[in-house]
């Protein structure tokens, strides 16, 4: 939040009312006995507006293949009712406020009937559109608006709530113009790029501007790797193509980081090599699916990868093994780094989730991985990402032990049903900064299974004798796991 305004990632997709006004002033010119502007000294040289670039040619070619999409739904009240009213029965008033209830007459939820602005753009002749997820909602009722204005009812193929992509499609006698998919793998920061959309429903708009960043993260899901670009995208724009200069479709418009609600040049686009994927599945299977080893894994820090020996932070470092999963049978192991698939040099968390996720389930994969101090590659059989992944669950800690501190760590830690549970944490210390709360268990110090207290005072003291500046800790709360590298306090 800066001077008092909050600033706000969001969909570039609802528009419920548009309002245009405008306004001419006439005035009187003023005239005086001058000798008139020399137009012509002003006038830039010819050879400087010929090196301007113009994208007439390139926009009269993809227009005709970016569509606007209307989609109309009904929305369920959820407001609270109102309380009983002060006014006679069949009043005006009490009709007025009687109508403004979430329920009717009936006790039941009353609806109403909404309508969401988007845009979205042709990859076939036969009719399939490409939009975002988070344009066609819910809705059933999906209307196609071409640039020449005539409408087409279209039919819901598929949609995917993690990459926010949907296809549909629409119905023509005759073949649809429309545009392809280029490769964004090849898109440099500081290339020209074109936005083409239905932004406040003004349909058909061009915007350009160059890209501004590549794999940016912004929260939207797992598998964030957006292009910023600076061309004006606004409501509206979700779901049309970001070009290149030779109109491919480099890029989905899907969000904008405003303060305002508007643009401030700041637009986030779905890379085209992850929509094609995403695309072609929804196209074939009407559904998503991805590849799966069941591990929840984390980011690789520099205390971490000097805990573990390992030359630099990158990597997705293995913080719990899922009971019966893929990485489980391949014997994967908590504590493992992952550092390279079927090849590929992973550099950190979001490489590993997104190329597991391309890899087709029930497809047999190579992953290189860090264990005490070496690489070992393993072989795994990837498997389909479930609807609802569920990791082993941990019981609640048990009673009330005596407790043991360990004054290098900060840590006061005590015996308990279900492991090494830490009673109370130092404020002062690292592990209190690092987050660390009483009621988390230690699971391994160093990668070795913690059974009591003492275990964790014997980690510690070999890290010492070891020179090392800090020893990892394995930790589980809330039935989920994840590492810790803590700084030793020396006495």
């Amino acid at each position: 939040m800066r001077n008092g305004r909050e600033t706000s990632l969001r969909p570039t997709r609802r528009l419920t009312a548009l309002a245009i006004a405008g306004a001419l002033a006439f005035t009187t010119p003023a005239f005086a006995e001058t000798a008139p502007l020399d137009t012509q000294s002003a006038a830039p040289a010819a050879s400087a507006l010929e090196r301007l670039p113009s994208f007439a040619d390139l926009v009269e070619k993809v227009n005709p293949a970016v569509v606007s999409i209307r989609v109309d739904e009904e929305v369920t009240a959820t407001a609270p009712a109102v309380p009983d009213l002060p006014f006679p029965p069949g009043s005006p008033f009490e009709k007025f406020f009687r109508d403004l209830q979430p329920q009717g007459p009936d006790g039941k939820p009353r609806s109403r009937h909404a309508t969401a602005l988007g845009s979205g753009f042709l990859i076939s002749a036969d009719g399939y559109i490409v939009t975002n997820n988070h344009v066609v909602g819910d809705g059933k009722d999906i209307t196609v608006i071409r640039d020449d204005g005539s409408e087409m009812k279209a039919e819901l193929i598929g949609k995917d709530s993690k990459t926010d992509l949907a296809l549909v499609k629409v119905e023509s006698k005759k073949p649809l113009p429309y545009v392809v998919f280029g490769d964004s793998e090849n898109v440099r920061v500081g290339d020209w790029v074109l936005a083409v959309g239905n932004p406040f429903g003004l349909g058909g708009t061009v915007t350009t501007g160059i890209v501004s960043a590549r794999g940016r993260q912004i929260g939207a899901g797992p598998y964030d790797d957006f292009i910023q670009i600076d061309a004006s995208i606004n409501k509206g724009n979700s779901g049309g193509p970001t070009f290149d200069v030779h109109g491919n479709v480099v890029g989905v418009n899907t969000a904008i980081f405003s303060p305002t609600g508007g643009s401030v040049g700041i637009g986030f686009a779905i890379p085209s090599s992850i929509a094609k994927n995403v695309v072609a599945q929804l196209k074939d299977k009407g559904k998503v699916t991805r590849g799966w080893l069941g591990v929840t894994i984390q980011q690789v820090d520099d205390e971490v990868a000097s805990s573990l020996s390992l030359d630099k932070p990158r990597g997705a470092l293995v913080a719990q093994v899922g009971e019966g999963s893929p990485a489980e049978k391949a014997g994967i192991k908590t504590g493992d780094v992952i550092v390279g698939v079927n090849g590929k040099k992973m550099e950190d968390v979001r490489a590993v989730s997104r190329t597991v996720a391309d890899l087709e389930p029930e497809s047999d994969a190579k992953l290189v991985v860090w264990r005490d101090g070496r690489e070992k590659t393993i072989g795994v059989r990837i498997g389909t990402f479930p609807e609802n992944p569920q990791m082993a669950a941990a019981t609640e800690p048990g009673a009330e032990p005596e407790a043991v501190t360990t004054e290098s760590l900060g840590l006061a830690l005590a015996d308990s049903p279900d492991g090494v549970i830490v009673k109370s944490v130092d404020p002062a210390s690292d592990a209190a900064e690092k987050g660390i709360q009483p009621g988390d268990i230690v699971v391994k110090v160093s990668g070795r299974d913690v059974k009591k207290p003492a275990d964790v005072v014997a980690g510690v003291e070999e890290a010492n004798k070891a020179k090392k500046s800090s020893v990892l800790l394995l930790l589980r709360s809330d039935n989920q796991q994840r590492f810790v590298a803590l700084t030793l306090q020396k006495s």
